[in-house]
């Protein structure tokens, strides 16, 4: 039987999501968020298909939308509070810690809805090193699916977005991608669900390598092997 060859992509630079992308924080989230859910009488399931990808108060918005948008900053502070304090259960998406270094001095940002506090207590807590390049909830005027994170990644690396890849694992976070006009793989079971341009199941799949071109110009070539059978 024929092996089936790796999907090959080419960019010139990467934009990272955090949460179900590098970092499996499922546990916290779900622990928190569940608890949220009963204080206001919703259903749990519900508010978790909202929450994943989102700002919390954009979430809250969403979940709970006759109510001022004041009240949603103001609990989104405890909540942000809440979930830096409690990492047990983050642990690293799989084979994360291996594409991080391979990407480690190639043309990359971290771009997620947590602020910069949260962050740093997730990256710790599963051990992988947080890019030079960061976008976190606080250098964002709109929470994801809106692009304009994305598009501040892709500028702060002096990158056309069109040379950009997305590397996301929400409905949200996909949309993000797709509006800031940039390719998206899907990573994990989740991101299956809303069509990326490629899915995977954890980042083991993926393996980086840097190509100069004949000009001199530096891309990213992206081998992404089929899942296991």
């Amino acid at each position: 039987m024929t092996a089936t060859p790796p999907t090959v992509l080419t960019a010139r630079a990467l934009l990272l999501d955090m949460d179900g992308t590098i970092v499996n924080s499922d546990a916290v989230v779900e622990r928190c968020w569940r608890r949220w859910a009963e204080r206001y009488g919703l259903d749990f399931d519900a508010v978790i298909k909202v929450v994943h990808g989102r700002q919390g108060y954009a979430s809250m918005a969403v979940l709970l939308p006759e109510r001022p948008m004041a009240e949603n900053y103001a609990e989104n502070r405890e909540m942000l509070a809440e979930e830096t304090a409690d990492v047990e259960g983050v642990v690293p998406v799989g084979g994360a810690p291996a594409f991080m270094a391979a990407i480690a001095e190639l043309p990359h940002a971290l771009v997620t809805s947590a602020d910069a506090a949260l962050a740093k207590a997730r990256m710790d807590a599963a051990g992988l090193p947080i890019p030079m390049v960061k976008v976190t909830a606080e250098c964002v005027g709109a929470s994801k699916p809106d692009p304009e994170g994305f598009l501040k990644g892709a500028a702060e690396l002096g990158v056309d977005p069109a040379d950009c890849l997305v590397f996301e694992d929400s409905e949200a976070g996909v949309a993000a991608g797709r509006a800031a006009g940039m390719r998206v793989v899907g990573v994990g079971p989740r991101a299956a669900a809303y069509a990326p341009d490629v899915h995977v199941e954890d980042l083991r799949q993926i393996t980086v390598e840097p190509v100069t071109g004949p000009s001199g110009e530096r891309t990213l070539r992206l081998l992404v092997a089929p899942a296991a059978a």
